[in-house]
């Protein structure tokens, strides 16, 4: 688990991608940090080294057999649960699989915001109805599913939605897809997200 304490009243949980707590994950916790937000980022893979990108389906087969939505969802609950009375305000910010962990914590009391980077598994969990603040960003393609259709049906739910160029992954820049434009644009409107919400 990585933890960054400033001593404020505001707690991002950052939920990681099936690789694990990279370094693309420990530079997101560190830029948070900087805006002056507390960050937990827990290891939900069970395993210190993270996966390298070219071992993606054995990350995705790791994620989906010992770990999967609901297990980590729950250990995301359990850590809000922990962490409310220390804090005013708790946001959560998931990328890939952690951006439908997020999604399946939006529900949940004591959450104020959530924001998910190319969560396309939320296709799969539709019917939830987020109790605050939603932030979602996708890409143009996604492999195994239509994007536009998953955006009408999402934009029901009130979330705030925006669709970039490139590939699942745009904002990882040690990725094989990172888009730098794209990144920025994403980037810029999570800022003003939190801004917002943070009040």
């Amino acid at each position: 688990m990585l933890i960054i304490q400033n001593q404020t009243d505001i707690l991002i949980i950052v939920v990681h991608e099936i690789y694990g707590l990279n370094q693309h994950m420990i530079e997101v916790c560190e830029c948070f940090s900087q805006q002056e937000f507390d960050v937990i980022s827990p290891n939900l893979l069970g395993r210190e080294t993270p996966f390298h990108y070219s071992e993606e389906n054995l990350a995705y087969e790791h994620f989906m057999k010992n770990v999967g939505f609901a297990k980590a969802s729950f250990e995301i609950k359990e850590l809000i649960k922990e962490s409310k009375r220390h804090y005013r305000k708790i946001f959560i910010i998931g990328f890939s699989v952690g951006a439908t962990v997020a999604w399946l914590c939006s529900e949940e009391k004591g959450v104020d915001g959530i924001a998910g980077f190319y969560g396309s598994r939320i296709r799969n969990y539709t019917e939830i109805s987020p109790q605050c603040p939603v932030l979602l960003f996708f890409p143009e393609e996604e492999k195994s599913f239509a994007v536009d259709e998953l955006i009408t049906v999402l934009k029901k739910k009130e979330a705030e939605i925006y669709k970039f160029d490139g590939k699942h992954g745009f904002s990882d820049c040690y990725g094989p897809n990172f888009n730098e434009e794209s990144a920025h644009h994403a980037f810029y409107h999570l800022d003003r997200f939190l801004k917002k919400e943070r009040v």
